[in-house]
């Protein structure tokens, strides 16, 4: 008689990423680049999340279940980087607010909402949290309760150290990730070039604009006729517009210097001149460079940087 296996399976560890993306920002810009202020560097967000993804699966045997990447923006409205991160896999965008004055509100009690969440529901036996600050001690200890392992992340320091004694003590391991680990992923922000003198208008500009000439048509061919260039590159400059006012010139500023747009903007660009027009331009190649145009002649001149260079 066969007997019964009374031995429990092994469970499979599941772990979560937490990265307070303020703190990190601001201890790496300040070792690597000696940066006081964020619009000071460029991140390459998407890269650092693989690096730090690849760095998690190094350390902790088990499956990720996602990354929280906790940040914040004026009005919880999303910047650029914002909005192309979150179209990344496995990665949650979670945003508190931006104050008057730069200083974020609301992403502390984010993350130690979904960290005492996380370990109560045990979707998770194993945190990493990527943070500094003190205000994390009762979340940490919370999870612990529960059973949940936090392994507490921190970025090397110029000097002395950029996280809270008492946070450190709590956590179960401590690791520093070394300047050189993220220095790939920071640069200096280009410093805008001064408008040149009697710079062109838009008007002017398109005006000298030479437009290919069309071949002539074979005998009993049928031609598609596609949308105006001047109207297509108004509609870009609309849209640039309401963006400048909707979404604030620091997030449009995130932008330059140009004139490729990041696909997920590119795309979103598209589907409100779509919108405006009232059919699609997908069938015109042509008529998507014209957008482009017009839509970085628009963001040029409010930065005052002359007149936008064809994305072709």
């Amino acid at each position: 008689m066969a007997i019964p296996d009374l031995l429990p399976h092994a469970v499979v560890a599941k772990y979560a990423v937490l990265v307070d993306v303020g703190y990190l920002y601001a201890a790496a810009g300040e070792v690597i680049l000696g940066a006081k202020e964020r619009k000071e560097y460029r991140v390459a967000a998407d890269e650092l999340i693989q690096a730090l993804q690849k760095h998690a699966e190094d350390r902790i045997s088990g499956e990720l279940l996602r990354i929280y990447w906790y940040d914040a923006a004026r009005d919880r409205v999303p910047t650029v980087d914002q909005r192309v991160i979150a179209q990344l896999p496995w990665v949650k965008v979670r945003l508190g607010n931006l104050n008057a004055r730069g200083q974020q509100k609301g992403v502390d009690a984010q993350i130690r909402s979904d960290l005492e969440a996380l370990a109560r529901h045990h979707a998770v036996s194993d945190t990493i949290l990527l943070a500094g600050d003190e205000d994390m001690v009762p979340a940490v200890e919370a999870a612990q309760a529960y059973g949940v392992r936090v392994h507490l992340w921190g970025v090397e320091p110029p000097y002395g150290t950029n996280q809270a004694e008492r946070l450190v003590w709590e956590a179960d391991t401590v690791e520093v990730i070394s300047a050189d680990f993220l220095r790939p992923y920071f640069s200096r922000a280009p410093q805008a070039v001064p408008a040149a003198p009697a710079t062109p208008s838009p008007a002017q500009v398109f005006a000298g604009r030479t437009h290919p000439v069309k071949p002539a048509l074979k005998h009993g061919q049928i031609t598609k006729l596609g949308p105006s260039r001047p109207h297509v590159e108004e509609v870009g400059e609309h849209v640039a517009q309401k963006w400048i006012l909707t979404r604030g010139r620091d997030n449009i500023r995130d932008l330059l210097p140009g004139p490729i747009l990041p696909t997920v903007i590119d795309t979103e660009l598209l589907i409100e001149a779509e919108k405006e027009l009232g059919h699609s331009l997908r069938p015109y190649p042509e008529a998507r460079v014209w957008l482009r145009d017009g839509f970085w002649a628009r963001v040029y001149r409010e930065f005052d940087l002359g007149v936008g260079v064809s994305s072709k």
